[in-house]
């Protein structure tokens, strides 16, 4: 029987080779060396960080230096620039010439108010128009016929002067010649003078009375003016009995019903002028004390933007908001429709090369006074101060300059760090 040996069980060696032992070393102390140069940053990172955020939860921006434009953004609703509403003048029976919707032009017909006490109070007028008339008409015949019954008087006053001049020059002769005595002298002086204060007097009579006669056809004159007045200021309201419209359009809403009694001032119906469209527009209260008339707009019908200006501000506030119109500077688009609903931004302020960044919750986050500048993956906390805000960007006074990086998504998650990791 034949005893096994140990052979099967003998593994060969073979000298080892320590070249290559001193080649793993130094590869394994590479390999060590380089991770430690790409930790280090990273240890530094977090030895500097107090807090560490994921990148993905956070939102960041540039800070940029360019035009700054602060504007607000709110519906408007068209409305007719002019929409007059008429008025019933007098008290009567209206009686309707047009329908609601009706398109109307400018001066035509649209009712008839039947008021009888008004016409007959025209009527007497009138008819003391015409009396007034007549009776001046009279005072003018009257006041020649005294005329001349004046100029009558006058003129028999100046031929008895000189009748009596005549007989004191005859007189004067005859008693140089010894033909009468003194006595029919004065007498023909006496006579002389008589004739001289009644012509005198005859003079002032005239002059008198035809004062007199012009003060009374002046007194009636300004009566038959007068009348003629209250005659036409009637007239006028007789006019008014029928409604004209005063722009072209269509009818709106007809405010009472078909041969109604209005009463005088009540409202009628209205009239809406197509031609002309303005935007009503509601702005918040935060802006009020931003706007002014004449601020330009802007009104977006689908993807056109018409250039717009602010015409009219609300001085009263309602629901926390204030209300203002926009008027198109050029002419309003065709497709626009009463009451219709548009986008519309209103230009507040516009700066020049201005330090900005996109506004986010970063403002409200810090208070508008803190913001976390992004470097080399650490958020620094860093103090700011904001200019004017728009709806889309944040006007940077101090705190941060272009090419900046910040976060301006919420920064609550920082619990007010110094400095925060943003791991990605």
């Amino acid at each position: 029987m034949k005893i096994s040996d140990t052979s099967s069980q003998d593994v060969m060696l073979t000298p080892q080779n320590h070249n290559r032992v001193w080649i793993r070393l130094i590869v394994s102390l590479l390999v060590v060396v380089i991770a430690g140069w790409f930790a280090t940053p990273m240890v530094q990172r977090w030895a500097q960080a107090e807090e560490s955020v994921s990148a993905s939860r956070l939102r960041t921006a540039a800070v940029a230096r360019g035009d700054f434009v602060r504007d607000v953004t709110v519906q408007g609703r068209v409305v007719a620039a002019v929409s007059p509403t008429l008025y019933a003048s007098q008290n009567g029976t209206i009686t309707f010439a047009v329908e609601a919707g009706d398109s109307v032009s400018e001066g035509d017909v649209l009712a008839n108010i039947d008021s009888p006490e008004m016409r007959n109070s025209l009527l007497q007028e009138q008819s003391r128009l015409n009396s007034l008339l007549v009776e001046l008409d009279r005072q003018r015949i009257s006041s020649q016929q005294e005329q001349l019954e004046n100029q009558k008087s006058l003129d028999s006053a100046s031929i008895a002067l000189k009748a009596a001049l005549r007989e004191l020059d005859r007189v004067q002769r005859a008693f140089e010649l010894g033909a009468v005595n003194e006595v029919e002298l004065d007498r023909a002086r006496d006579n002389l003078e008589t004739s001289e204060v009644l012509h005198k007097h005859a003079e002032l009579d005239f002059a008198l009375d035809i004062d007199r006669l012009n003060f009374e056809q002046q007194t009636r004159r300004l009566l038959v003016e007068q009348q003629q007045l209250l005659v036409s200021d009637l007239e006028r309201q007789v006019n008014e009995l029928t409604l004209i419209s005063p722009v072209t359009g269509i009818v709106g809403n007809l405010l009472v019903s078909q041969k109604t009694n209005v009463a005088r001032n009540q409202p009628v119906l209205s009239v809406v002028d197509l031609t002309a469209f303005e935007v009503e527009v509601q702005i918040p209260e935060a802006y009020v004390g931003d706007l002014a008339i004449g601020m330009a707009a802007e009104v977006r019908t689908g993807t056109i933007a018409h250039a717009a200006t602010l015409v009219a501000v609300s001085p009263e506030i309602v629901s926390n908001q204030v209300s203002g119109r926009l008027r198109f500077s050029a002419a309003a688009p065709d497709s626009l429709r009463q009451n219709q609903r548009l986008t519309t931004r209103i230009l507040l302020e516009e700066k020049q090369d201005v330090v900005m960044v996109p506004r986010g919750q970063f403002v409200e986050s810090g208070n508008g006074r803190i913001a976390y500048v992004v470097r080399n993956g650490i958020a620094y906390r860093t103090p700011i101060v904001m200019g004017a805000t728009s709806l889309s960007h944040i006007e940077i006074l101090e705190g941060l300059a272009p090419g900046d990086t910040i976060v301006v998504s919420s920064t609550d998650m920082f619990n007010s760090a110094d400095t925060v990791l943003i791991n990605n």
